[in-house]
């Protein structure tokens, strides 16, 4: 009988499922690392919600860990990688709260409106101040969502049912599916300018962290109002406060915070200090239906697992899976999804993957799920993306995708790219250790290893360009750590790809595109 472990509180429904079908279910909450490490030896399925850390040493005492599930969206918490060079199968239950979400977005988003919970303290502590607290209505306000995912889209159509105008940022929407979903899509600094009130509903990434900051702020209109019930850090706390202050922010409603400590401890932060903001403990996700859901959704997909059966809400996948030809290729096929995504301005309608080579030969419908995946892990999304998933998502997002292919290959053994809009990314694997090389980018030939912080430059193609950019990143301690140029086939153009050590501040990017002779700079990430 195989054993579950459960070391944080799961509704009463998911045990049940587990037990009815024959595991052996083990409830353990409050457990230490070392105690982790120690009770997992023997255990089939592990089940966490956001407390328990999944490390690579736990995973490694788990000799006969099959699966792991996360009673929840993200599993920040859980060492995926790891997870999955054991062979151990991730599971999650991404839309078990997004409804649940949605709904306390929208209660903040009123609170903040109409200065409930300041007018329930003043009634509450003796005073009728009926004048005081006037708000204001939400029918024909705009507001502006960061993040058109699962939770985004049903804050949109509750919004709109309150007669209100939605704009939403979102590069990873195409513009039809926006048109569907009755939302005027822009750029982040378009929308946050329009807005009255705006709702943050994204995930939280490198990409993501801080978006909210000092000079977004200044950009929104006088009196602009902020919900946040996504992420803590998506929101530059110290910024906001500076705002409020201010007086430029009109008020803020945040159920999410930088540092949020365990259940009961006490709690200082300097936003609690506005008598204009709304705050809760992190209950986005706090209702019965939501935590019900979650576990019940969790069981499932466990049993599932242990089972042998198709599990729909894996996070990742097997490489066995796929053949040994095609192996190799699927880290190369994610990166170019990255650097594709995230040097695109906004998701086309359609992206091609073509294969060329011996590649064009074997079934390379996972590399198209990796490259998607790629794709959407730059997104900021509400939920990870896995293989299992990223045709839903892209369906959702209105991307519609297609592979091509042909055995001939002029120049390389296996060449796969990417292309859509207004790029074209290709990629190879290159020497005996299958080395992965980026080989063109938007028709400029080049070869460049891809790297976690990447720049693209394209400039006139004339002397001291290089130079030109070397010195601007030197003067901001940037340093580069690979670089390669390609020339256009047309002339007059080149283009530079540079790996950098760290990210390139925006205000070195600015300078750059700034700078005669350089048309573009666009960071991107592999």
């Amino acid at each position: 009988m195989p054993r579950v472990l459960v070391t944080e509180k799961l509704a009463e429904r998911g045990l049940t499922a587990l037990a009815d079908a024959g595991h052996d279910v083990e409830v353990r909450l409050g457990l230490s690392p070392a105690e982790l490490v120690e009770a997992v030896a023997g255990v089939s399925a592990l089940i966490v919600r956001s407390a328990t850390k999944v490390t690579a040493e736990v995973l490694e005492a788990g000799t006969s860990l099959v699966v792991v599930g996360r009673a929840g969206v993200g599993v920040d918490n859980v060492d995926v990688e790891a997870a999955t060079r054991r062979g151990v199968m991730v599971v999650n239950a991404p839309v078990a709260n997004i409804l649940s979400n949605a709904e306390h977005t929208m209660a903040l988003l009123l609170s903040q409106a109409r200065n409930i919970s300041r007018a329930d303290n003043a009634l509450r502590s003796g005073r009728w101040e009926r004048a005081k607290w006037e708000g204001v209505e939400l029918y024909g306000k705009t507001l502006a969502i960061l993040g058109l995912g699962n939770v985004g889209r049903l804050v949109a159509q509750r919004a709109s049912s309150f007669g209100m105008r939605i704009t939403a940022y979102d590069p990873f929407v195409a513009p039809d599916r926006g048109r569907q979903l009755g939302v005027e899509l822009g750029t982040l600094d378009e929308v946050v300018a329009q807005a009255d009130f705006i709702a943050v509903c994204l995930a939280k990434t490198p990409e993501t962290v801080g978006i909210v900051g000092k000079d977004l702020l200044a950009k929104a209109k006088p009196g602009v109002r902020i919900v946040n019930s996504a992420r803590g850090g998506l929101i530059d706390e110290d910024a906001l406060n500076e705002a409020l202050a201010s007086g430029h922010v009109g008020g803020a409603a945040l159920d999410v915070f930088d540092n949020e400590p365990g259940e009961g401890a006490e709690v200082d932060n300097p936003l609690f200090g506005h008598e204009n903001v709304v705050v809760t403990p992190h209950l986005g996700a706090s209702t019965r239906e939501a935590q019900d859901k979650a576990g019940v959704t969790i069981a499932q997909q466990v049993v599932l697992a242990l089972a042998g059966e198709f599990v729909p809400f894996a996070v990742n996948i097997a490489a066995a899976e796929a053949s040994e030809t095609v192996r190799p290729f699927l880290p190369l096929a994610e990166q170019l999804g990255r650097v594709f995504g995230s040097l695109s301005a906004s998701l086309p309608d359609q992206v091609e993957i073509d294969y060329q080579g011996a590649l064009a030969a074997e079934d390379t419908r996972i590399l198209t799920l990796a490259t998607l995946k790629g794709i959407f892990s730059v997104a900021g999304l509400d939920e990870p993306v896995s293989y299992v998933n990223a045709p839903q998502v892209a369906a959702a997002r209105g991307l519609a995708y297609r592979e091509s292919r042909s055995a001939a290959s002029p120049d390389f053994v296996n060449l796969l790219t990417v292309r859509g809009g207004e790029h074209a990314i290709s990629g190879t694997l290159a020497g005996a250790r299958g080395t992965p090389r980026l080989v063109m980018f938007d028709g400029h030939a080049v070869e460049v290893p891809p790297a976690p912080n990447m720049l693209v430059v394209r400039n006139d193609d004339r002397a001291g360009m290089i130079g030109l950019v070397g010195t601007v990143l030197a003067d901001a301690g940037v340093n580069i750590a690979d670089m390669a140029v390609g020339r256009s086939a047309e002339g007059g153009t080149a283009l530079m790809v540079l790996a950098t050590d760290q990210a390139v501040p925006e205000e070195v990017v600015a300078r750059l595109v700034s700078e005669p002779g350089i048309l573009a700079a666009d960071p991107v990430y592999a």
